[in-house]
């Protein structure tokens, strides 16, 4: 069987308990914050983190081009999960729809934002790690929604 690595990518999460045993995981666009959070997460527990050549981290600079972006990323993660749509057997693909991450940037441009509201990368990268690894995986084609107050996050599965 031919290792196939997990894939992260901007709340995309693509994943197959067939090929968990190889420990991989690509981490596409890897150099943002959410990537680089994932990967140090995953390094930690002794997965083999295999970042994409390509610097994918830009920013949009328009709000259509960002909206449309996302929706992209939440009309791929619902096409993956049709049958046929080539992922291996056992795999699954699930979006993330945070409303604000904390990063460090978001804190330098609000500065008085609420953090206790804004998600935190450890909790993503944590829930990818289970998911990757089998526990309480959602179904695949799944959009989750992240909501974060008082510092408490919540995954809800947007129906």
């Amino acid at each position: 069987m031919l290792e196939q690595p997990t894939l992260v990518k901007l709340g995309l999460l693509l994943s197959s308990l067939a090929v968990g045993e190889a420990h991989k995981v690509l981490v596409y666009g890897g150099k943002g914050a959410l990537g680089s959070a994932c990967v140090q997460y995953f390094r930690a527990k002794n997965w083999v983190s295999c970042l994409n050549p390509k610097d994918c981290s830009y920013m949009c600079f328009r709000c259509i081009g960002y909206g449309m972006a996302k929706a992209a990323v939440h009309q791929l993660c619902q096409s993956l999960s049709a049958p046929n749509s080539g992922l291996p057997p056992g795999s699954a693909a699930v979006a993330m729809l945070p409303v604000t991450l904390d990063t460090p940037m978001n804190r330098k441009f609000m500065p008085d934002g609420d953090v206790s509201s804004w998600t935190p990368l450890e909790y993503i990268s944590e829930l990818f790690y289970k998911w990757t690894t089998g526990e309480n995986r959602p179904p695949s084609g799944t959009l989750m929604q992240l909501v974060t107050a008082d510092g408490k996050t919540e995954a809800t599965p947007v129906l």
